[in-house]
């Protein structure tokens, strides 16, 4: 069977890119000025960091507007700070940030024990909304949390009552004869 050519005539909205005055990313495509990178607008006065701002080092300068809730500190931090020595494009700069965020959740908990403060981690990780619209992936979770708490459980607990040696019939009778000294 043959493909027969299609009359795009008749197709609504085809080649509304066509015209280059109409195409968004015409401007960026054609630069004539290095510096201004097909900007039309003015570019902001720079706002002056008050924390450390981790930069990407494919980008030459800061945007315009910035800031974080969170600097980086601690061992999350110095990940951070090696993860944004790496390109974007490396694989391993988003394993390390990755990485860094839990991290950075366990320095959270430590943070606020050592605050006199106890954290509701059910009420955090959302515990009520599971159980009001995911119940059985709630009973699930659920499960296998109490599962794995009752192995670490376990296994620390036999871990921590050495082994005592059985004695034989044999040896038994032989501690009986000998006389102690």
């Amino acid at each position: 069977m043959a493909n027969a050519l299609v009359d795009t005539s008749n197709i609504p909205g085809w080649g509304v890119d066509a015209d280059a005055k109409n195409n968004p990313t015409y401007p960026m495509r054609h630069i004539d000025q290095q510096e201004t990178r097909g900007l039309t607008w003015v570019r902001p006065a720079q706002q002056e960091p008050d924390v450390e701002i981790l930069r990407s080092i494919e980008h030459n300068r800061l945007p315009a507007v910035l800031g974080t809730s969170t600097p980086p500190s601690g061992l999350s931090g110095a990940i951070r700070r090696y993860a944004f020595r790496r390109s974007e494009s490396d694989w391993w700069h988003w394993l390390l940030l990755m990485g860094a965020d839990r991290i950075n959740v366990v320095e959270g908990l430590v943070s606020d024990l050592a605050h006199g403060t106890l954290p509701n981690v059910p009420a955090e990780m959302g515990a009520r909304a599971e159980w009001r619209y995911n119940q059985k992936g709630f009973v699930l979770k659920a499960g296998a949390a109490l599962a794995v708490s009752a192995l670490v459980f376990a296994a620390v607990r036999t871990r921590r009552r050495p082994a005592r040696p059985v004695a034989s019939a044999a040896d038994t009778a032989e501690m009986r004869r000998k006389p102690a000294i």
